[in-house]
C-alpha cells in the first residue's frame, strides 16, 4: 500500500502546486483534491497501480464504508471504481496528518495555507 499512498501524495501534492483549493474553505480541500475528477480513466491502468495489493485496497474501502455509512457501495468488480475509492480514502488519510489542515478547517485557505499544507505533507508517510 505504500506505493499507491505515495501516489496519491504526489498527486495532492501536484494539484497543491496547481493552487487547487485557493480561496476555497479548508472543509472542501478533500473534495477539491480527491473528488472533483478521476484519479485512474482505464480498466488497464486501475488493475496494474492496484497491483498485488488489489485485496487490501478492497479490505480498505470496505471497512471505510461500513464505518462511514454501514454498508459498502463501492463495485468492486470494476477496477476503475476501486482505484478511485482508494485514492479518496488515501487522500483523506494523508490531508488529515497535516496540522494547518486540522487548524485551518473552517477557514478559507489563502496561498500560505496551501504551502503549509503541502510542505506538511512532503515529509508524510503512509506509517505516520
Amino acid at each position: 500500500m505504500e506505493t499507491l499512498f505515495q501516489d496519491v501524495k504526489s498527486d495532492i501534492i501536484s494539484k497543491l502546486n496547481d493552487s487547487i483549493g485557493l480561496d476555497s474553505y479548508c472543509a472542501d480541500l478533500h473534495h477539491e483534491l480527491c473528488n472533483t475528477d478521476y484519479f485512474i480513466i482505464g480498466t488497464y491502468k486501475a488493475r496494474k497501480w492496484l497491483g498485488d495489493v488489489v485485496f487490501d485496497a478492497i479490505e480498505l474501502i470496505r471497512e471505510y464504508e461500513n464505518s462511514n455509512f454501514g454498508e459498502v457501495s463501492t463495485d468492486f468488480s470494476e477496477p476503475e471504481s476501486v482505484a478511485n475509492m482508494v485514492a479518496y480514502i488515501l487522500g483523506e488519510q494523508i490531508l488529515s496528518k497535516s496540522f494547518t489542515y486540522s487548524d485551518k478547517f473552517d477557514l478559507c485557505l489563502d496561498a500560505s495555507d496551501l504551502e503549509a499544507i503541502k510542505e506538511e505533507l512532503e515529509e508524510v508517510s503512509l506509517n505516520d
